[in-house]
């Protein structure tokens, strides 16, 4: 019997977290190891177990797997989480990929000045409002379905109800002009492995404080500023 997945990454959200949600969700228990230390980092490079020099890395399988997407990809058939066919795959990509774009926005907020933080949170509220919640909208309101995609449990749902938390942090009523998301964030957060790691103690990261930006930065050695879009 495969032993369970294990994550090598920040005490933290970042790149890691939406497959920390894709995991919880299909009801997937997972170890994880926090890199704390550049020494840590530098003993992952010698291993070569980064085949690109950069984290997340997960072990699953008896793979050491990097690049998000493809663990994201991976997962997400392994525990029939991506459509029944071609089609529902596809469809399924590309509101992944809409949600993914949003969430970049918000990736980089904490490292972020105060001043420029002010001008992101709008840029993400904005985008949010005007390009990607009237599409999610739309699709729920023209098939009538409670998921996105072929009215099954899939990947994009849990995508979408990430964004929309991430986006409600930066402004709580955000979905006030969507009644449609709003019942589906209803709807997906009420399905029991997705409650389970809504709940206080599970292995869902809260949203990232100066202590993470330090570690990163020092990690990854990051002594440049971000700035806003």
């Amino acid at each position: 019997m495969a032993g369970k997945p294990k994550l090598f990454y920040f005490d933290g959200r970042g790149k890691m977290e939406s497959i920390r949600w894709l995991l919880a969700a299909a009801g997937v228990e997972f170890e994880e190891e926090f890199l704390e230390t550049r020494e840590q980092y530098e003993k992952l490079l010698q291993s070569g177990s980064l085949l690109f020099q950069q984290v997340p890395l997960v072990e699953i399988d008896g793979m050491k797997m990097v690049q998000t997407r493809a663990i994201l990809n991976y997962i997400a058939a392994k525990y029939n989480l991506y459509g029944k066919d071609l089609k529902e795959r596809a469809l399924i990509d590309m509101y992944v990929g809409g949600t993914e774009d949003l969430m970049g926005f918000i990736l980089m907020f904490p490292f972020l000045s105060a001043e420029d933080k002010e001008k992101q949170r709008a840029f993400i509220v904005q985008k949010a409002t005007s390009r990607y919640f009237p599409v999610y909208e739309k699709v729920l309101k023209d098939h009538g379905q409670d998921f996105l995609v072929g009215n099954s449990f899939s990947w994009a749902d849990i995508h979408l109800l990430e964004a929309i938390l991430m986006v409600e942090e930066k402004k709580s009523d955000v979905l006030s002009s969507f009644p449609q998301l709003q019942a589906f964030k209803r709807r997906i957060s009420s399905i029991p492995t997705i409650k389970k790691f809504l709940e206080p103690g599970s292995q869902r990261k809260p949203v990232p404080d100066d202590k993470y930006v330090e570690t990163v930065r020092k990690v990854l050695r990051m002594y440049y500023d971000i700035k806003a879009n």
